[in-house]
């Protein structure tokens, strides 16, 4: 019997990684225990930023966007994934679905935007070290955030839009732990060419473009390192640009990691176990790759907590009395 195809849909299942009750436990466990170092972690990224002085700078004013970004992006999917295994309920609703795949869409479009700005960042400190702060000012900054929100924000409208427009069948069982876009649009029973050749128009533009000007403004970036003559100084400018670097790499590999073994596996089990690492794994690990090769934002994660000594001498202004 073939599934019928339905408009009136109220629900849908999200299957998650494995249906055997021994395992909840563990994926439970583990799922919160990633989503807390996420959150607790990045929101320490956030703090230290913002209550430092010395770090309100532009490279670290989009870093704490994007610690922002990371927070919101994985809070769409695993709160979610947490309370259907607490519960033993896989059920979401088809508004609720939507709106998971609208917020998912528009963070992780967020995520490739400010990593691309924060390349430029670094592309403008390397190359134009004389005229960083006349041309990082805080006016472009705020433009360049705000353009990566209108422009994620649209794209995720559109994509939001074009399934909103299709007809589900009775078969409406994601094998996902979230309502993935994909998943969804192989769920339809009506003609999804167009949503196919929105994702993939959008993914060159949004996807393929940023990319390709990370990429550009690391080849000038190199090239600047490069005619340094001191070893001394070709590694304090790397030392600058490595945890953007990092980053970057493990965002954009795990996310195409994920693409290459769903399409050679053709499973939809396997695309959600390897997902876990541009979902989950990533905004999990930024904080501790920033944190940890940073000397700066070190030292402004001990005074938050208290644990910075004074080393400089105190010098007190005392006048001298004068005699009588």
């Amino acid at each position: 019997m073939e599934p019928r195809n339905i408009t009136g849909v109220s629900q849908f299942l999200l299957m998650g990684f494995s249906e055997e009750t021994e395992l909840q436990p563990l994926i439970f466990g583990l799922f919160l225990s990633m989503y807390l170092i996420t959150v607790f972690g990045n929101l320490l990224i956030i703090l230290a930023v913002s209550s430092d002085p010395h770090l309100h700078t532009p490279m670290y004013f989009f870093l704490s966007n994007l610690s922002f970004v990371d927070i919101c992006f994985t809070s769409t999917t695993i709160p979610k994934m947490l309370v259907n295994i607490q519960t033993e309920n896989k059920v979401i609703t088809y508004e609720g679905c939507i709106i998971q795949m609208h917020f998912f869409t528009l963070f992780i479009g967020l995520d490739i935007f400010l990593l691309t700005v924060m390349a430029y960042d670094r592309f403008v400190a390397i190359c134009h070290p004389l005229h960083y702060m006349v041309i990082m000012n805080p006016h472009l900054c705020g433009v360049l955030v705000l353009v990566s929100w209108i422009m994620s924000a649209l794209h995720s409208l559109l994509e939001s839009l074009m399934v909103l427009r299709l007809s589900f069948c009775t078969d409406l069982h994601i094998p996902h732990f979230f309502c993935e876009l994909n998943q969804m649009i192989q769920l339809a029973c009506s003609d999804v060419y167009l949503n196919k050749v929105v994702i993939y128009t959008v993914a060159v533009l949004l996807g393929g473009a940023p990319f390709a000007g990370i990429l550009y403004t690391y080849s000038k970036i190199v090239s600047s390192i490069h005619r340094i003559s001191s070893a001394q100084g070709k590694y304090k400018a790397f030392s600058t640009c490595a945890s953007h670097l990092y980053m970057v790499s493990l965002f954009y590999c795990t996310g195409i990691g994920v693409y290459l073994s769903s399409a050679a596996s053709h499973s939809s089990h396997s695309s959600a176990t390897a997902s876990v690492m541009y979902t989950v794994v990533t905004p999990m690990l930024n904080p501790f790759i920033y944190s940890l090769r940073n000397n700066e934002l070190k030292r402004s994660l001990k005074i938050l907590f208290g644990k910075k000594t004074i080393k400089e001498p105190i010098v007190l202004g005392l006048k001298k009395c004068p005699q009588q």
